[in-house]
């Protein structure tokens, strides 16, 4: 390990000492205040998969013709979820800086809340189009706020199982949408979107703003008042202050010429390929259309009792992760998760080569495919695999790549870009899913699935590879230690100033 004095710098600002009682962390305020952001993330994954179990009524024959939709529509209507997230994305570029991480995702609701009722109370296909647009709005908005906030308020031992809560609940939502539709009509469940949404709103009145945002206003009382409500009455403030300011005061006011530096254009050139690899992983297009390819693939279960349990294996998938990040490393859990996603990828690739042909059969778009009938070799053991890798791959991708590259996003990115840098991130990400998906549905047209499970299972290899060479590993390091390895390239400790 390189020391201090190898780098010829001064003595470590951090030393480690012993902490009288009186001044042990009491984690329950902060964990109430992750609680709060947290319901943005429900949201997030509740919103997201929408359309996977209300398409099917929207296409069947006894639709409300008014609402009824063809080919084109119902692909648009998939899609266009992820069109609101860039723009909720590129808005929280903009707002997390100027108003702060908490009152961005306060804000988030608003387009939200919007949208359920459109969607709720639609009338015609414009109300249901508006109303998908907006709850992306808000999804982008909360994909770029909520990770960035928990990261600044949570502290090194508590950040890597913290950090994944989002993912918790996440999926939570995803699973919660995927029960209900099983017993309530599709204009409920949109209803049903509201009530977290308003108490997420209410809660967050109530917690303190980022002490680290407030620090770098000058803020230094406030991010005291703040620090302190989070840790605890009895915690000593002053030391994690002094390093706080002491990062900041290193960093000094973010110029374009920075941008050219190895410290800031390494950590946002590795989140952003990061959120783009996540996502040309080919998770988006999965959730959304989860039910029409179990329904294309001919698997021997209904359909939407397929994607409820995908939905609970990506959830305990999630929780394992959550155990693990503090204990394996994210870098581990990163490995494990390439390697299921590759595994899985190839097991789908070979069983849909050749099984489903459209030049045979003649077009099948995804988004349109409304045979939910069970096969009738549902004896043969065969016709699980479809259900069976699809599983391992959300299982895979929930334990690593769909809960780390978050965490890791708001760990590495420096605090004087951080704002700006996760809305490039979010944005990114979302544009890679609105393309993605767009393309999932013509790949499957011209052929079937084979093709697309092919292109998830290179980009799998290519994101194996580049947690090899790109990614640190951020275990048990503050974001200071974490923003003084980009800043020296050598080593996580942090000195005192010559």
């Amino acid at each position: 390990m390189i020391t201090a004095a190898e780098n010829g710098e001064a003595t470590p600002l951090l030393r480690k000492t012993q902490i009288s009682p009186e001044f042990k962390i009491n984690n329950s305020k902060l964990y109430l205040a992750v609680f709060s952001v947290i319901l943005g993330s429900f949201n997030f994954g509740y919103s997201l998969v929408f359309t996977s179990p209300v398409l099917p009524k929207l296409q069947s024959p006894d639709a409300d013709p008014h609402l009824k939709m063809d080919k084109g529509q119902a692909g648009w209507f998939g899609s266009i979820y992820t069109l609101g997230a860039v723009a909720g994305g590129l808005g929280a570029m903009v707002l997390n800086d100027k108003i702060g991480r908490r009152m961005s995702i306060m804000v988030s609701a608003l387009p939200l809340t919007i949208g359920y009722m459109l969607l709720g109370g639609a009338m015609n296909l414009s109300m249901l189009f508006a109303g998908r647009f907006l709850t992306g709005i808000a999804g982008g908005m909360t994909s770029a706020s909520i990770p960035v906030y928990i990261s600044e308020i949570s502290h090194k031992k508590v950040r890597g199982a913290l950090g994944s809560s989002p993912q918790i609940t996440t999926v939570l939502g995803t699973l919660v949408l995927y029960s209900l539709a099983l017993k309530v009509p599709w204009r409920w469940l949109a209803i049903a979107g509201e009530v977290p949404a308003v108490l997420m709103v209410v809660l967050l009145v109530f917690m303190p703003s980022s002490p680290r945002r407030l620090l770098s206003l000058g803020h230094e009382r406030k991010a005291e008042t703040a620090l302190r409500w989070l840790r605890g009455k009895h915690y000593d403030t002053q030391v994690e202050i002094l390093v706080i300011q002491h990062s900041i005061n290193t960093q000094g006011r973010l110029k374009l010429a920075d941008l050219g530096t190895p410290r800031f254009y390494r950590p946002i050139m590795i989140s952003v390929v990061m959120r783009f690899l996540q996502q040309m992983a080919g998770i988006t297009p999965t959730l959304v259309y989860l039910e029409t390819i179990f329904s294309k693939s001919n698997v021997p279960l209904a359909a939407e009792y397929d994607a409820a349990l995908v939905g609970l294996v990506r959830l305990i998938s999630v929780v394992i992760s959550t155990l693990l990040m503090d204990k394996a490393g994210r870098k581990a859990l990163l490995y494990i998760s390439s390697m299921l996603m590759f595994l899985s990828t190839l097991a789908l690739t070979m069983n849909s080569h050749n099984k489903d042909c459209p030049s045979c059969i003649g077009p099948s778009n995804i988004s349109v495919s409304l045979e939910y009938t069970t096969s009738s070799n549902g004896g043969n053991p065969a016709n699980f695999i479809p259900l069976i890798g699809t599983m391992v791959f959300i299982f895979g991708y929930a334990m690593g790549w769909g809960t780390i590259t978050w965490l890791l996003m708001s760990e590495v990115l420096p605090l004087v870009a951080r704002g700006v840098a996760s809305g490039v991130c979010v944005t990114v990400s979302w544009l890679t899913a609105f393309v993605i998906t767009e393309v999932y549905t013509y790949l499957l047209d011209g052929f079937g699935l084979y093709v697309p499970y092919l292109l998830f299972m290179v980009v799998c290899v290519l994101g194996l590879l580049f947690n090899a060479l790109c990614i640190p590993e951020t275990r048990g390091r503050s974001l200071e230690e974490i923003e003084n390895y980009f800043r020296t390239g050598r080593t996580f400790t942090i000195t005192a100033v010559q």
